[in-house]
Order: C-alpha cells, then structure tokens, then sequence
C-alpha cells in the first residue's frame, strides 16, 4: 500500500525540514507527490531530486502547456539522471503574470506524447469528482487511459460513498485516493465556490471530523488494495497525522 504526502516547494529549506519532520514522526507515509505552482521559483522536479534523499518514491507534477508536444521533451534527461520514473501530467493553469510562455498542449497531448516517446516513464493523471458530470468525468477519464495513462490522483474527496461510486467504475485502475482537512468555514466556502464539491450532509470543518474521514479512508484503500495520498493546507501537521495514525493498522506501509 502506498501512502502519499502532498507537499508544496515553497524553497528548498523549508522542503527539507518538512521532509525529515514527516520521515521521523510519520514513517506510514512512504511516497511524496510535489505540484507544480508557477509562483514559486522551486520546479515540481527539482523538489523531487531534494525529497529523494527522503523518499525512494518522489512525485512531480508536471504541467503539460509548459512544453510544446512538437518538440523533444527536455525533461527527460534530468528525470532519467535523478531516478524520477513516475509523474503525474496536469494540463495547468494559466501563469497570472502572463510572463511565461504557455503552449496549446493538453494533459491528453502530453501523455500521449511522453508514452510514445518515453515509455519507461509511469503516468499518473489526475480524476475531479467535481469538475463536471459523472458521466462526463468517467468519459475523460476513459481518453486518457486510451492515451495511455498508468493510474490517476484523484482531486480531494469528503464522501466515502462517492469514492465508492469512483472505485465501481475504475476497478482495476491505479488509483491515488485524494484527502484534503478543510478546518473553517471560510476553507469550505472557497472549496464549494472554487471546486463545486457538495459536502455530505454530516460535515463538520473541524479536525476531528476530517481525522476521521480521513482514518475510514485509509481503511477504504487497504480494503480496495488501492493508495491515499494527502494533501493538508493550513493544518497543524503533527495534530492531523497523529489522529489519523494513532489507532490505523497501515498494513504493508
């Protein structure tokens, strides 16, 4: 089973204490996966080289409208030469200065691209159980896997019964399970408004209710032998993972 730590590369010290913090006190935690923010000058890949004195299994996010689909795809040689097998392709967001220059290449374009090219490379591309219909989400997700996509990281869930849902209409698929604590009012409010996530009626943006969700998650994956990853923003680290921890069997972490 495999346990993933979102982690954002703010800069390479605070990185690192981040790293050896959750490596000592949390050692369930056995991956790391680092996005790709533009508005930080610490690349995706170059936190995953830092985080591979930690961690054997480091994660970039790699933004497809970063690279021209028709040219070769100069990455490679850096993730070669640094052990980094697996990526996860988003298409991106537009950079909010408009100052970096942005190609018309699609998660979709760039997937294809790199398993033709690169297929030593393990893709992982993402799932947004929110971002439009069932259907529709199921249909894009059926594109990349015929684009050759190896499994999926899914956007944040609050519900065990739509991962369930999830989980019927990709068995067999690689999947990355996504958990995120939203401890405010003013956190969920930006989570409905910004990723249109319809929280079940029983939530409560407390730590306690997001431990344990997030512990009957872990338990989700075990059972469905699939992955979890974690993605905490504006959360007391040591509080969450140590509820989460505390009485979880992590078999095979």
């Amino acid at each position: 089973m495999r346990i993933s730590l979102e982690l954002v590369p703010r800069d390479p010290e605070g990185l690192k204490a981040e790293l050896q913090f959750i490596k000592e006190k949390f050692p369930a935690i056995n991956t790391i996966n680092i996005p790709d923010l533009t508005r930080f000058d610490l690349r995706s890949w170059e936190a995953s080289r830092l985080s591979k004195s930690y961690y054997t299994d480091c994660i970039p996010h790699i933004r497809a409208m970063d690279f021209d689909a028709g040219r070769p795809f100069d990455l490679i040689e850096y993730l070669d030469k640094h052990h980094i097998s697996e990526v996860l392709i988003v298409t991106g967001d537009e950079p909010q200065n408009g100052a970096k220059q942005v190609f018309p290449t699609t998660c979709i374009d760039m997937v294809t691209k790199l398993k033709r090219e690169h297929p030593h490379l393990k893709i992982y591309s993402a799932i947004d159980p929110y971002r439009t219909s069932i259907r529709k989400e199921y249909e894009y997700v059926q594109q990349k896997l015929d684009a050759g996509v190896d499994g999926f990281f899914t956007q944040p869930f609050f519900d065990l019964r739509l991962m369930e849902l999830y989980a019927e209409m990709l068995e067999g698929t690689d999947i990355f399970w996504g958990v995120s604590p939203v401890v405010s009012e003013t956190s969920k409010r930006y989570w409905e408004k910004r990723n249109h996530v319809v929280f079940p009626k029983d939530f409560e943006p407390t730590l306690d209710w997001n431990i344990a969700f997030s512990k009957e998650a872990l338990v989700y994956t075990q059972e469905t032998n699939s992955s979890l990853y974690f993605m905490p923003i504006k959360v007391d680290l040591q509080a969450y993972f140590s509820g989460i921890f505390s009485k979880v069997l992590v078999k095979n972490a």
